[in-house]
């Protein structure tokens, strides 16, 4: 069989090139292999293992200028004129080096390759293999990075994947995170890692005192942590010294580093080397501190050596290596200290460093032998040949119409949301297939955890079941516990005192026994971190602190709860000097990191439970956001007759057209957003105590209007002059908002196109003294007066801008994010009274105009500011144009991630991607991030 593996620099220095040369050397005995390499940019390649295979390149880029390989008639300027045009087949987010000219040659390579197997290593080279290869030729994509985590680059991933007749994966968590995002779309899954290194290589007698880290030296690696734990053992160990292998942006800054911390003499920037097998029999501990590592190469490079590895336990990769306590040690990730302490175990004890290297070096053997790893990818090939070219070609075709029929597009795809926990132990996974074997129905692996499926647990709600689960576990035992009461988060805490920590984890480990219940470890003394059944704390380390938490997804698995809403069991000790006070292990509270009881002599209620507490959580504090907040829609169903009848009635009176690209404005549609934004209200910010939604008379068909904390409120009820109807003018409506009857002094004003994107508090929003906060936009207001050339965008804010220059001689520079707008009730009364001829004007004008005032959205912020009722904020917002493409990739980052508050998804009147389209991609993201119904929706 002819394998051909297509790399974009064959001569660089990394690890993908490594194991993918790793991997060539390993299937030649068996295959015909070819290296093919888009880009040649060294005369030799920098690795050696490259220098025994067949390399073929397609662009030079060692003269002056670059040019095809292959035999051209193409004149060295039409090679740099191409060279300067962007790719085409590639976009610029994904891999900017590619360009015209490599789109060309890589065209006329991949259109006839003659091969059976094509293997790419980058997704940026994938998505191109898909559009170009023959379909005689299976295509097989190898990850070799972390595909959750890696924002722009892995854009082509979940899109392009369909396409793909396998998706080989290092680690087992991102294999489950393929299965779970592409579901029925997704092709041959496997799971393959990296294999050591064939051939020989010298062992370390591990004697020599030196730690090495190799590495890029990028933010990623965080090789500065490394220095600085070294730097604080520095004088306990005087004869030990690290060595650090690589290059990259980061080296000034670490060599600044080293000599600010005065170790130069004991920390050497070796740069990179040819010889790091070599180098790795020299080494006495390997360091590992990366945020991130896909699987760890250096690792498997250590133990092929017998070196023992101290690591960060980063998603995925170091856990898939390293046996903790075994052949190295995990730490918990971004912990300086847990490393250093980590070090200076292995650093201090020849005996343990010599027991870990001899199984390191065993166990490499055992589970990445050579052998072992080119027979899994044997498998692979012989499955992927065995099936007909058609068959294969079917298959494709079917899994990219299903991907689409789900709501993809040609840049969004559904993506499952990323887990940060290191997947679970081979021990652990036996115990769970039996639980899993007794609840069958409701039970499902997600993101290597037991997860029950449910599609009706609002956020605020998952984070009291863990409290509950927690506190009844504490209570059959008689363990003593107070409710360190935060009202503005979703998760729990508890404080337990130290004496009482053997006791509480065995109560917890009882009462939890057989269920599918995690609870993550906090500063494990001894222990690998990470989360285990909670069962097994009858048998825990030493920690701080545990988070209980019960793993839940929903049935379309795009949404998932883990240890963010876990209830934390914290282990308080007593202070030495004064006895009487206790101390937070990590983190402090409301009223501080010290508190001087832990008896329960309070209560409070939570979720309709009642649990001990301390008397000062009980009493209002300062900082708490505590009066009635409501919310205030505006809503309009475009598709309604009778409105649209109306609205072109009231256009021809004007002298409007109704045909034009303005009557049809896209404020006007709708998509069900209301729903949506609803349900993300009633998960993410249970706090709002009534909602008001204004519409001309419009009621949607799904509203349970009997809710008694949702109230629909007509135009007619809130309009000064009954003259002033019918409108079309969102500012017009906007204007007269104080007017509602029963509305709350604090209320946020929400389009139904802005969702509550994670679990927020009051306090985002209010301050506890009654200001309201906004939140500025980097969109500058001109300055100036309006006049004809004026965006309509800008027009508004104008108006806004020389009342306010008039009245209060400042001038207003900056518009304000499209998020839920913190209102007053109180301030847009106090506009209405200074200005009532502009806002009677704008209330009166049916249509947006040359002399509206933006008041809800502008106005009202600016004057609340000058009048000392508002502050500024801050928000993490996202801002998605559903009409734009590029856009689109930011829809499954949003799903992956969760990482923003809120989340607007507008479309401006000019879209690229078609209507239908539009609809169908919307309607997939929204109903995939909020898939519980609110309490608003009838039955």
């Amino acid at each position: 069989m002819k394998i051909t593996i297509l790399l974009t620099w064959g001569d660089a220095m990394g690890g993908t090139e490594m194991a993918a040369y790793t991997q060539a050397a390993q299937l030649m005995p068996r295959h015909e292999v070819e290296i093919l390499s888009v880009f040649k940019t060294a005369e030799e390649p920098f690795l050696p293992e490259a220098k025994s295979l067949s390399v073929r390149y397609l662009v030079d880029r060692t003269g002056r200028a670059p040019r095809p390989v292959r035999e051209t008639s193409l004149t060295p300027e039409e090679c740099a004129a191409l060279a300067k045009l962007p790719s085409e087949l590639i976009e610029a987010s994904w891999e900017p080096t590619f360009d015209r000219l490599s789109d060309i040659e890589m065209t006329a390579a991949l259109s006839g390759l003659d091969t059976d197997v094509l293997v790419t290593t980058t997704p940026a080279l994938m998505a191109a293999a898909v559009k170009l290869v023959p379909s005689s030729v299976a295509t097989v994509h190898q990850e070799h990075r972390v595909s959750q985590l890696r924002g722009a680059t892995g854009e082509p991933l979940l899109t392009h994947a369909p396409q793909l007749d396998a998706l080989v994966s290092l680690t087992e968590l991102t294999t489950d995170w393929f299965a779970e995002s592409l579901g029925a779309s997704a092709p041959l899954l496997a799971t393959i890692p990296n294999a050591m290194p064939d051939g020989y290589r010298p062992r370390s007698d591990l004697g020599s005192k030196t730690i090495v880290v190799a590495g890029r030296m990028v933010p990623e690696k965080q090789l500065d942590h490394a220095v600085q734990a070294f730097a604080e053992l520095a004088d306990e160990y005087p004869d030990w010294r690290l060595r650090l292998f690589g290059d990259g942006p980061q080296l000034v800054n670490l060599r600044r580093l080293v000599e600010s911390l005065g170790v130069h003499d004991r920390i050497e920037l070796v740069g990179r080397s040819q010889q790091m097998a070599e180098e790795w029999a020299k080494a006495a501990i390997c360091l590992m501190p990366s945020r991130v590592e896909s699987f760890g190469l250096v690792m498997l490079e250590a133990f092929t050596a017998g070196v023992p590895v101290v690591a960060y336990d980063a998603l995925t990769g170091p856990s898939q290596i390293v046996r903790h306590e075994v052949d190295g040690l995990l730490v918990p990730a971004d912990d300086v200290a847990s490393l250093g302490a980590a070090m200076a175990r292995l650093m201090g004890d020849d005996e343990l460093r010599a027991t870990y290297g001899a199984a390191a070096r065993a166990g490499a053997r055992e589970r990445f032998a050579p052998e072992v790893i080119t027979a899994r990818w044997d498998e692979l090939f012989t499955t992927l040949r065995a099936e007909p070219e058609a068959a294969r070609a079917a298959a494709r075709a079917d899994r990219t119409a299903r991907r689409i029929a789900a709501g993809g597009s040609r840049s969004f795809a559904v993506s499952a949301p990323i887990s940060k926990l290191a997947p679970t132990a081979d021990e652990q996974k036996a115990r769970e297939v039996i639980l899993q074997a007794q609840d069958r129905k409701s039970l499902v692996r997600s993101a290597g955890r037991l997860a029950e499926v449910r599609d009706d647990i609002p956020a605020w709600r998952i984070g009291q079941i863990n409290l509950e689960i927690s506190a009844e576990a504490l209570e059959r035992h008689d363990v003593p516990f107070v409710l360190l009461h935060d009202p503005s988060t979703v998760s729990h805490r508890l404080a337990v005192k130290d004496t009482d920590r053997e006791r509480a984890l065995r109560a917890l480990g009882t009462e939890l026994h057989g269920k599918p219940v995690y609870a993550e470890l906090v500063a494990p003394k001894t222990a690998a971190p990470g989360a285990r059944l909670a069962e097994t704390l009858t048998a825990a380390p030493e920690v701080k602190a545990v988070r209980v938490f019960k793993p839940v997804v929903s049935d379309s698995r795009i949404l998932r709860y883990g240890p963010v809403y876990g209830c934390s069991i914290e282990f308080w000790p007593q202070e030495e000097d004064e006895p009487r006070w206790f101390t937070a292990p990590r983190g402090t509270t409301l009223v501080g990191p010290r508190l001087p009881s832990l008896d329960g002599t309070a209560r409070i209620t939570v979720g309709g439970r009642e649990y001990p507490t301390i008397d000062v959580l009980t009493k209002r504090l300062m900082w708490d956001v505590d009066f009635p907040i409501d919310a205030v829609y505006t809503w309009v169903d475009d598709t309604d007759p009778a409105w649209r009848a109306k609205r072109d009635a009231a256009r021809l009176e004007a002298g409007l057209a109704t045909d034009d690209a303005q009557s049809g404005d896209v404020r006007f549609r709708n998509r069900d957003e209301l729903r949506y934004s609803l349900r993300s209200l009633s998960t993410h910010a249970p706090w709002i105590r009534k909602i008001f939604l204004v519409t001309d008379d419009q009621v949607p068909e799904w509203l349970n209007t009997e809710h008694p904390d949702i109230q629909v409120v007509s135009h007619r009820e809130i309009f000064g002059d009954p003259s002033w109807l019918p409108t079309f003018n969102s500012h017009a409506i906007e204007s007269q908002l104080h007017r509602i009857e029963g509305l709350s002094e604090h209320f946020l004003y929400v389009n139904d196109d802005v969702f509550f994107a994670r679990p927020l508090a009051p306090s985002k929003f209010f301050q506890s003294n009654g200001n309201s906060l906004f939140f500025r936009s980097p969109t500058a207001v001109p300055p100036g007066e309006v006049t004809e050339e004026t965006e309509g965008y800008f027009v508004a804010a104008k108006n806004n801008q020389a009342l306010l220059e008039e009245e209060f001689g400042r001038v207003a520079t900056h518009g304000f994010l499209h998020t839920p707008h913190p209102l007053r009730r109180s301030v847009l009364e106090a506009i209405a009274e200074r200005w009532p001829e502009q806002t009677a004007l704008t209330a009166a004008t049916p249509f947006r105009g040359r002399t509206d005032l933006s008041i809800t959205s502008s106005l009202h912020h600016h004057f609340a500011y000058l009048t000392a009722m508002g502050a500024p904020g801050s928000i993490s917002a996202a801002y998605v144009n559903i009409g734009d493409y590029k856009h689109h990739v930011a829809l499954s980052r949003l799903l992956a991630a969760r990482h923003r508050d809120v989340i607007c998804i507008g479309e401006s009147a000019e879209a690229e991607v078609p209507l239908d389209e539009r609809d169908r991609v919307l309607r997939a993201f929204l109903e995939a991030y909020f898939p519980v119904r609110s309490p608003y929706e009838r039955d």
